[in-house]
């Protein structure tokens, strides 16, 4: 098919399946999109395995294929997503939570990451199949940071009082940088065979000068925009500054070598905050915000639809189901792990609001971003184990966790805050 034909068919499902939530369910349209493209999915899966011949379920499966999704996600949508998120920021907030927020965004992910290696590294052992603790560590790395897409999506309906609320996106949207620079750097030691072993100094190097290029792009950027956006007053082209924004920054970021996740989240922290008080009149940051939030449901939608029917492509082998099952409870451990021993360090200087450690455990969501990873690894022997694994991990936590964590704040018996407001004003 051609671009436009798979964009059409990609709209036109993402259109009925949230129609179909929206009228015959109470599922949040996200979710309800997931699951009933994974619904659907199952079920075209179901009818080529009592009919392997059918060209029809042939062609679907191919076409679907054409879709590369981790170049789609993380060289395409990502950029968009993530700036729409950040335009939502409330910069006072964050500042106040930077340490929470800095902290978990990156010992955090370090502790996770190497909980998660040795829990899966054991679960393989015991049934019979074992990895190397190279690529478990590469499993780790991908699994760690939170989906700030999935996250924030989940955070629209949850209730989180601010403060967590905060905690919880702020992270999300910055431990992007850690995770991916970790994982490149541990998915070329496991290829390697660990030959040179793993330099954490290398690692160190590389994740400060990807993390704070990508500060430093972004505020840049975000001030040249900033500042062109204060000489016109005319919403039509205001918002097309914004795009340029957005797909400048992130085209930079990639030739630079810099991270570009933190590059548009730093860009929409400054133009959601500074940008919407000084440089925007009522009427163009009304517009602005509310052609940024249809962008962000869109986007979402289709991405959501994207990871259900990626089963129709994966082709997992069942026999890695136990693993990957057994992966459920080792990444909520890792979780735990990260966040509790965050909390524990900064609880001296830092107040939390109570119940954070079970919240942020639970309401740490990963989604496609993880599944992007996974797809990119080469074609090697471990990859069918780590993409089944990362598949279930990212299905239960954005299906269980995220519909229940309303739950799990009512249990802790917390004061839900209010639905979150845009700063345009619509809820």
């Amino acid at each position: 098919m051609s671009l436009f034909e798979i964009v059409a068919v990609l709209l036109t499902l993402a259109a009925l399946f949230a129609w179909l939530t929206a009228t015959f369910t109470r599922l949040p349209h996200n979710v309800g999109l997931l699951v009933m493209a994974l619904a659907a999915s199952l079920v075209l899966v179901g009818l080529q395995l009592l009919n392997p011949d059918s060209e029809i379920l042939i062609d679907l499966s191919r076409e679907i294929a054409e879709i590369d999704f981790s170049e789609t996600l993380l060289h395409g949508m990502l950029g968009f997503l993530l700036f729409a998120g950040a335009l939502q920021v409330d910069l006072g907030l964050l500042r106040d939570r930077a340490w929470s927020v800095g902290l978990m965004a990156t010992l955090g992910v370090l502790i996770s990451t190497v909980v998660i290696a040795a829990g899966f590294w054991g679960a393989g052992q015991i049934f019979g199949y074992p990895l190397s603790f190279a690529w478990c560590l590469v499993f780790g790395a991908l699994i760690s940071p939170t989906d700030p897409i999935a996250v924030l999506a989940i955070l629209k309906t949850a209730g989180v009082p601010r403060t967590l609320e905060m905690d919880m996106a702020g992270e999300s949207l910055f431990n992007d940088g850690v995770g991916v620079v970790l994982f490149t750097i541990l998915l070329s030691a496991a290829i390697t065979g660990g030959e040179n072993g793993i330099d954490f100094i290398e690692i160190g190097r590389l994740f400060f000068a990807e993390a704070l290029g990508g500060v430093a792009l972004g505020l840049f950027t975000g001030l040249i925009a900033y500042l062109a956006m204060r000489r016109v007053d005319d919403y039509p082209i205001e918002v097309l500054i914004s795009l340029a924004l957005v797909t400048a920054t992130y085209a930079l970021a990639i030739h630079l070598h810099i991270s570009g996740p933190i590059a548009v989240v730093v860009a929409g922290v400054f133009i959601g905050n500074r940008g919407a008080a000084r440089a925007m009149s009522e009427t163009t940051r009304e517009h602005l915000f509310d052609f940024w939030n249809l962008i962000d449901e869109i986007l979402n939608s289709v991405l959501f639809l994207l990871i259900g029917l990626e089963v129709l492509v994966l082709q997992f082998d069942m026999a890695f189901a136990p693993l990957a099952a057994a992966a459920l409870p080792v990444v909520l451990f890792g979780r735990f792990s990260a966040v509790a021993l965050s909390v524990l360090v900064l609880s001296r200087w830092t107040s939390f609001t109570r119940g954070t450690v079970p919240i942020l455990t639970w309401g740490g969501v990963r989604g496609g971003i993880s599944v992007a990873l996974a797809l990119s690894i080469p074609n090697v022997t471990e990859k069918p184990a780590i993409l089944a694994a990362t598949y279930l991990v990212a299905l239960f936590t954005i299906v269980v966790q995220g519909l229940t964590l309303s739950r799990v704040i009512h249990w802790m018996d917390i004061e839900r805050a209010p639905m979150r407001k845009t700063k345009s004003g619509a809820s």
